[in-house]
């Protein structure tokens, strides 16, 4: 049987374009080389509990079209992201607010906290900030920069501060209120089942084949559909001729614990240098620490994350962004334009740092330009 699409990849990006060009009566051939639809919004139930299995996913959006989008494939809880520093055993706020400035300097209005912040900007002497660890010491103060930012910051990217740019630390959440919310969105939540759920009834009437490596039988797998829309490394569809890309990839330690509470958060993360993972993830408070039937899960699931550096034939989780990976991914895209047969999308085939509604709205956009008519 030919297809009219070929979509490499049964994450969010190509779920979403698999479910809109059946709609737009296409024939659709999904594939993925994993043994699991959703790609790294996976979530297998262990104890009754929805395990992220590829790290903490929880969907924020301003977006009102993307949130009426996915809603018609999940239901939504009311979870609100409050995550916890712990540095060397003390406990600290985040997003950065009033409770993180009490904490750390004892005082008690947000007039005091900012004259804090000021105080210490004026002491660095940053006018124009060079690299990150300038941005942060001009954002919130060296106080809290050597405390909640460094040690886990540099964990998490394996370079010094001083090291990366300045741009991935602009838009800092900093709040002179006593709000807990991290995401300052209008709509949020984690779907009620799992994400694995909420992909399947995209998928739903799609032939879908797992355990399939589109690359090692390319142009048998292209002889089978008109187009493909491939979600893939970028770099590794061209056999990585002008070079690899940048990665981080995230290992993860998952283990099962026979108690009922391990540390009453989602997430809790580890800011001082010594400790060797970035953060500790517990599943259960996703869904507010209960099964689908509403009844209090006696056990609880944890998963500490190590940020790595990439290396082929690990997992890639984010782009490295800077000046040097982006010249690369211009020349790579520069190719992609000559394949007029295949589609990339996705945070691996754009190389983009994208959050779970920006690459919904993408492969959208990309669905109304390729499915018109």
């Amino acid at each position: 049987m030919k297809y009219d699409y070929l979509v490499v990849g049964a994450g969010l990006y190509g779920s979403v374009f698999a479910h809109e060009a059946k709609k737009a009566g296409k024939t659709v051939l999904v594939i993925d080389k994993r043994q699991n639809i959703a790609g790294n919004v996976y979530t297998e139930d262990v104890e009754k509990i929805h395990v992220h299995k590829y790290g903490a996913h929880i969907f924020h959006t301003n977006n009102k079209v993307v949130w009426d989008y996915i809603n018609q494939f999940a239901d939504f809880n009311r979870f609100t992201n409050s995550p916890v520093a712990n540095y060397k055993g003390e406990l600290y706020s985040l997003p950065f607010n009033m409770y993180t400035f009490n904490k750390m300097w004892g005082v008690v209005t947000p007039q005091e906290a900012q004259e804090k912040i000021e105080q210490q900007k004026r002491e660095a002497g940053i006018t124009e900030p060079k690299n990150l660890e300038e941005q942060a010491i001009s954002l919130v103060g060296k106080d809290i920069y050597e405390k909640l930012i460094k040690g886990y910051t540099e964990k998490q990217w394996g370079r010094k501060c001083e090291d990366l740019p300045a741009f991935i630390i602009k838009r800092l959440p900093v709040r002179l209120t006593f709000d807990n919310n991290y995401f300052n969105a209008l709509y949020q939540g984690i779907p009620i089942g799992g994400y694995t759920k909420m992909v399947e009834n995209m998928l739903e009437g799609i032939e879908v084949r797992l355990n399939v490596n589109y690359l090692d039988n390319k142009e048998e797998y292209d002889a089978l559909a008109d187009k493909i829309v491939y979600t893939g490394a970028i770099d590794e569809y061209f056999e990585y001729k002008l070079g690899c890309l940048e990665y981080r990839s995230v290992r993860f330690e998952t283990e099962v614990l026979d108690i009922d509470n391990f540390q009453g958060n989602v997430a809790v993360n580890y800011t001082d240098a010594e400790t060797p993972w970035t953060r500790i993830i517990e599943h259960k408070w996703f869904e507010f620490g209960k099964d689908d039937e509403g009844n209090d899960i006696p056990k609880t699931v944890i998963s500490r994350e190590y940020s790595s550096e990439w290396n082929l034939g690990d997992e890639p989780y984010y782009p490295v962004n800077d000046e040097k990976n982006g010249e690369l991914y211009k020349k790579y895209k520069e190719l992609s334009m000559q394949e007029d047969h295949v589609i990339f999308g996705g945070r691996l085939g754009e190389y983009k740092y994208y959050d779970m509604d920006a690459v919904i709205a993408s492969a959208l956009s990309m669905c109304k330009e390729e499915l018109k008519g």
